[in-house]
């Protein structure tokens, strides 16, 4: 049963993401804001979306730490693993125990095991016929999510998915194949200025994201732009 503490995250989660979809809205912060408020909604260990570019290139686009983003990565590498299917077929893909996977996945499985992660779910990222990725969850436990809890992080991805497309998007492929590759775009620079700020202030990866992050909402500018003037060299955080 989910809780009225649980009921008042939720609808937080929602009115978050909702307040992100406004005109000029920062699609990497909202991604960002997804997995995070996932992440602490179903008490994952972490939590990572994989982006298609429109023309059938997966990415990862956002995480919330990195390891997730690392196992993430491999499945695209290899080309197979339950993110890559959920994308694949559309369909949420459950992995109550990771070990348990056999040789379905080996890559992913022996990736995942490193990582210390011991289950995980993905469900796609969707609207109607289009499916543009999948959000992915991961616990340091075994166990799966419950038929609630599945469709609560599923109905984030919608909102998130049509926060990406919007409708006139959904009407002009080529919009939306813009609006998928500035993301793309957007997280290699945001890359290169985490290891700037990292490097410089002795961080780690996440706390340099996070001073970017609160920079570029105090000032009103998009995160891509802060990164791209760290990376430049015209920012110093």
């Amino acid at each position: 049963m989910v809780t009225k503490s649980r009921e008042g995250q939720l609808v937080e989660a929602f009115v978050t993401l909702a307040d992100t979809l406004v005109a000029g809205y920062d699609i990497v912060d909202l991604l960002h804001t997804l997995v995070e408020k996932c992440a602490a909604l179903l008490d994952a260990s972490a939590a990572g979306i994989i982006l298609s570019d429109g023309d059938g290139e997966l990415e990862v686009v956002a995480s919330t730490n990195e390891r997730s983003r690392l196992v993430e990565i491999l499945q695209l590498r290899s080309g197979s693993g339950p993110c890559v299917e959920s994308f694949i077929t559309g369909l949420a893909v459950a992995i109550p125990d990771i070990e348990r996977t056999g040789e379905k996945w080996p890559k992913f499985r022996r990736g995942a095991l490193d990582q210390g992660f011991a289950s995980m779910h993905a469900v796609p990222l969707r609207l109607r016929a289009t499916t543009i990725g999948s959000l992915n969850l991961f616990w340091d436990r075994t166990g799966g999510l419950s038929a609630s809890d599945t469709n609560t992080v599923q109905a984030l991805a919608d909102v998130a998915t049509i926060g990406i497309l919007q409708e006139r998007a959904i009407r002009e492929s080529d919009i939306v194949r813009q609006q998928l590759q500035h993301a793309l775009s957007s997280r290699v620079l945001i890359e290169q200025a985490k290891g700037v700020v990292a490097y410089t202030h002795g961080v780690h990866m996440g706390d340099a994201f996070d001073r970017i992050r609160e920079y570029a909402r105090n000032n009103g500018l998009p995160l891509a732009e802060v990164a791209n003037r760290i990376v430049s060299r015209a920012l110093t955080l």
